[in-house]
């Protein structure tokens, strides 16, 4: 590996290996898992979210199979020990769908057809006259020919046609046949392949793309490959090692770990780089591409913000995504907004998991979200004055604030969408809220008594949040008189930190608070 002493530049969207290691930029050796790959199989899929260095390692690969041994110096592929055989120099043809931006099926064909004559003037092969299946059938057959070894074929971001028109369902269906296809015809081609990777973001169902692909080794919940794409805690404490002791691990930790797929947890590549280079904790990744698709699709068929945070899944959510039936779920741990905190596997129950929020960048960015949704609009004036509040240990201007918070909400808001009738609007939108400022959030928090509402966990108090709905004030219980009668605070009595007891009763047809009841201990 090369050494922070030795390298200085920080490798900001870099995705050319070649550039990589020639330009004095760092670079985290993946080549263990290339020859781990090579030698145990040779039809992959992976999928990762996007920036996450999926493109970097399918151009790894191109320079390895490729020959251009000089680039690998010092690495593990050069050590004799790999395995690697670099006198086998073998035809590389690549596909990367985010250098041909496509939004019809008839623009897909034709971009298929692009790269099919432009695998054919590299190689001096013809395409026959044919269906697209059958012209990348005799190109594959023809360059194996010519060049006397079998053909690598990479593909990157192999969804992205359909991920693109996901929006429009008929356009999204065209694009996946098409492309079901076109990569239907590896499998007969075996003959004349070495090797096979797809990577992406999502995985379609078997009865979609993948269903001519029942070869296709999916590693992307393999354990041993968590770490194929990401930078592990060792990377960064030795590859970066000038950058981060500038820097409270616990803190960088706290925002940008997190991730894993069964195996070793991996930080945002893309984060870390970010914050080496601007010195600030920022949501840089989340920033490049708002989920707004996600988010339309969340404000259809809501779910209280909070389930997402130790949400139970296996194979049938995690594995598939279809067009035609789409789970927010699915989009939300493949596109890297939920991760993998515990797993087990067995044979009776198969795979089951507990998803949640990967890191601070997420959680507090993915919460402001939905926090503007439920709403209607921008939260973010309102944050700096919650937090001020809630770290002053103001209880007695908190409910000027929610007041205010949902006094503020547009009428045509109501009238144009139906979220006010979300059974948990009102607990979800001070969830988000409070959750949007990082803080440690436990919604239904079990005690040996009941459960309660909110528990929210700041620097200098705990605060205790039980809800009523209803449109007359209390007459017998109040909500602060549950959690005295429950007697929730004792589950913090040993904390040191000062406890604040909040009951809130909202009113459905005002639409805001109706009774307000405070207490400090």
């Amino acid at each position: 590996m090369n050494s922070s002493a030795q390298v200085q530049k920080l490798p900001i969207g870099i995705q050319s290996f070649e550039k990589m290691r020639t330009e004095g930029f760092a670079y985290v050796d993946k080549t263990p898992f290339i020859a781990s790959l090579v030698k145990n199989g040779s039809y992959y899929f992976l999928s990762r979210p996007r920036r996450f260095g999926k493109s970097l390692f399918i151009d790894t690969l191109d320079c390895a199979f490729s020959g251009r041994k000089k680039l690998f110096n010092g690495l593990f592929l050069d050590d004799p020990n790999s395995g690697w055989d670099w006198t086998r120099i073998y035809p590389v043809l690549r596909i990367d769908w985010s250098a041909f931006p496509v939004r019809t099926p008839d623009e897909l064909r034709a971009g298929i057809q692009e790269i099919i004559d432009e695998w054919g003037k590299k190689w001096d092969c013809t395409a026959s006259e044919g269906s697209l299946s059958g012209n990348f059938s005799h190109i594959v057959r023809s360059i194996h020919e010519s060049a006397g070894e079998k053909v690598v074929i990479l593909i990157d971001e192999y969804d992205k046609p359909i991920l693109d028109t996901v929006e429009d369902v008929q356009t999204a269906i065209g694009m996946r046949d098409i492309l079901k296809d076109f990569y239907g015809v590896l499998k007969s081609l075996d003959p004349y392949l070495k090797f096979v990777m797809l990577t992406g973001v999502s995985k379609f169902v078997k009865t979609g793309i993948f269903s001519g692909l029942n070869n296709l080794n999916d590693i992307t919940l393999d354990s041993a490959y968590s770490g194929i794409c990401g930078y592990t805690e060792r990377d960064i404490s030795t590859i970066f090692h000038s950058w981060l002791s500038k820097y409270s691990i616990e803190q960088v930790r706290e925002w940008y770990d997190g991730y894993s797929w069964t195996g070793e947890h991996v930080y945002n590549p893309f984060d870390i780089l970010l914050l080496f280079s601007k010195k600030v904790f920022r949501p840089y990744w989340f920033e490049t591409g708002t989920p707004s698709f996600l988010i339309k699709l969340w404000s259809v068929h809501p779910r209280f913000p909070a389930e997402y945070e130790g949400l139970i899944a296996g194979d049938d959510l995690l594995g598939s995504f279809d067009p035609e039936h789409i789970r927010l779920e699915t989009l939300l741990f493949q596109a890297g907004y939920l991760t993998i905190k515990t797993w087990s596997s067995d044979p009776v129950r198969g795979f089951t998991c507990v998803l949640g929020y990967p890191n601070l960048e997420v959680r507090t960015s993915l919460n402001l979200l939905f926090s503007d949704t439920l709403l209607g609009y921008s939260v973010s004036e309102s944050r700096v004055r919650l937090y001020e509040i809630l770290e002053g240990g103001h209880a007695d201007q908190l409910k000027v604030l929610i007041e205010s918070l949902f006094a503020s909400i547009p009428y045509e808001w109501y009238r144009k969408n139906q979220m006010s009738g979300f059974e948990g609007f009102y607990a979800s939108i001070l969830y988000s809220w409070f959750a949007s400022l990082g803080y440690e959030i436990i919604a239904e928090d079990m005690t040996n008594k009941g459960r309660i509402d909110l528990t929210v966990k700041t620097r200098t108090g705990i605060w205790i949040f039980e809800f009523k709905v209803s449109d007359i004030p209390p007459e017998n219980t109040s909500a602060l008189e549950q959690i005295h009668n429950r007697e929730y605070v004792q589950k913090y009595f040993a904390d040191p930190r000062k406890k604040f007891l909040i009951g809130i009763t909202f009113d459905p047809q005002s639409r805001n608070i109706i009774h307000f009841e405070s207490e400090i201990i």
